[in-house]
């Protein structure tokens, strides 16, 4: 992890990458690292009396690297609302609740989330609770096997889902070694195993939640010296300790993947094609290409979107993802179909959409066009201190900072149709290639 260290004396504010004159990121920032290498980034923005705070933790389900210890960033999540000595789950809940505070936290692959949103005011009741629980989470083996068990219901109740399953097999087919083989929630079994590894967990928070390892990003009505005071205060004494996970790189694809999963209950046929990908990188014109490529060849504008979805009819919905992860993601194509013996049709029409991006540019007015709604679409995102710190935190989970962000949309900005045939040649092959359909109960 870089990091950029501001001397407190001279509190210097950043917009964005150095100060490009055309950052696309609207709002002055301040980004400081303590002495124990907490990161906070202070975003004072037009908004008035309100404020967001969000707490970053970089590790995820890619961060369970130890056999049979699947879904412990995800079960983190729920304990880290059991509460300390000091502030007990009941007492927590009270508290934010009588400043008419709203809370509450996710799990994905790469990283954890606790956000809340409140009242200017109680700014340091609320730095206050945020601190105590970061440092001094406490919980009996009583409780957290209560927790583990409603974890396992949690898992119960998603797998219902056919994309769910449909997800939870891709992954585990695509993947050899690397952890996102494992989904989120994580393996069923490891899941059933948690009540026992009481002693484990208090590992895995020792581990992974330290200051090395968390971003605060505090948004809205705030004064950035006196908030930056009061993380001081009150997070200075928290101990560094952060143990990097060893990570198995994934080795390259060598052919086509193939799989079926049968889904228990009803469903229409639904189809997950999926290309290994590259790593997030704002740098990486062909990763940035393939983002655009995904709109312009599977979004609702694109001619096979109106040719499956509203002229034939052959499918109930069809989307693409090219999603930004610090390691290897799965860029896939999900296509809902109606009849199972269209099944092979429209992957086909897939692949033949693949085919015309890498061999013919794509109309450059499509493209000018996608670019400037690509930009609008973030700046519209932005107009409340929730949606800035959200919309912001999975670019700090991956970089430790958001300078990413004017760089890639200055990059989104210079992409070229000959870039998107690019990215089409190199992701979209058939030696990074995993199919699997998912097929419902017959009725």
């Amino acid at each position: 992890m870089k990091h950029i260290v501001i001397v407190a004396s001279v509190f210097v504010f950043i917009a964005g990458c150095d100060t490009m004159s055309d950052s696309i990121f609207p709002y002055e920032y301040s980004k400081e690292v303590l002495p124990n290498d907490l990161t906070v980034i202070l975003i004072p923005m037009e908004s008035p009396g309100l404020v967001a705070y969000y707490s970053v933790v970089r590790t995820g389900s890619r961060d369970e690297v130890e056999s049979g210890k699947t879904g412990f960033a995800h079960f983190f999540e729920h304990m880290m609302f059991r509460g300390t000595k000091k502030y007990p789950s009941s007492v927590y809940d009270s508290l934010v609740t009588s400043i008419g505070a709203s809370t509450n936290a996710y799990t994905t692959d790469d990283y954890t989330a606790y956000h809340l949103n409140f009242a200017r005011e109680d700014l340091e009741q609320v730095v206050e609770l945020e601190s105590d629980r970061f440092q001094n989470l406490y919980y009996k083996e009583p409780a957290f096997q209560t927790e583990a068990g409603a974890v396992y219901g949690e898992y119960k109740k998603s797998i219902t889902n056919p994309y769910m399953l449909l997800y939870e097999k891709t992954q585990n087919i695509a993947y050899d070694v690397h952890t996102y083989r494992h989904t989120v929630i994580g393996f069923e079994d490891d899941i059933k195993a948690m009540p026992e590894a009481y002693d484990y967990s208090r590992s895995f928070f020792n581990r992974y939640y330290r200051p090395d390892n968390v971003v605060l990003i505090i948004v809205g009505d705030i004064q950035p010296r006196a908030t930056l005071e009061l993380i001081k205060k009150y997070y200075g004494g928290w101990k560094k300790g952060y143990v990097t996970p060893d990570i198995p790189p994934e080795p390259s694809q060598k052919g086509e993947r193939k799989g079926e999963v049968s889904y228990p209950g009803k469903s229409l046929p639904i189809m997950n094609i999926a290309f290994k990908g590259d790593a997030f990188d704002s740098g990486n014109r062909e990763f940035v290409a393939a983002m655009l490529l995904s709109d312009l060849a599977f979004g609702e504008t694109s001619d096979l979107y109106k040719k499956l979805y509203i002229q034939e009819q052959k499918v109930e919905s069809i989307s693409s993802s090219v999603p930004r992860n610090r390691d290897v993601p799965l860029f896939e194509v999900y296509a809902m179909v109606k009849s199972e013996d269209d099944v092979e049709y429209v992957r086909d029409q897939v692949y033949q959409t693949i085919e015309q991006f890498q061999s013919v540019p794509v109309d450059e007015k499509r493209l000018s066009d996608l670019q400037r709604r690509q930009k609008y679409t973030f700046l519209m995102n932005l107009d409340a201190p929730n949606k800035v710190a959200g919309g912001l935190a999975r670019y700090v989970a991956l970089t430790g900072g958001i300078e990413c962000v004017n760089e890639l949309y200055s990059e989104f900005d210079s992409i070229t149709p000959q870039d998107i045939m690019n990215a089409a040649k190199k992701y979209y092959t058939a030696d990074r290639r995993t199919v699997v359909l998912l097929k419902g109960a017959r009725s």
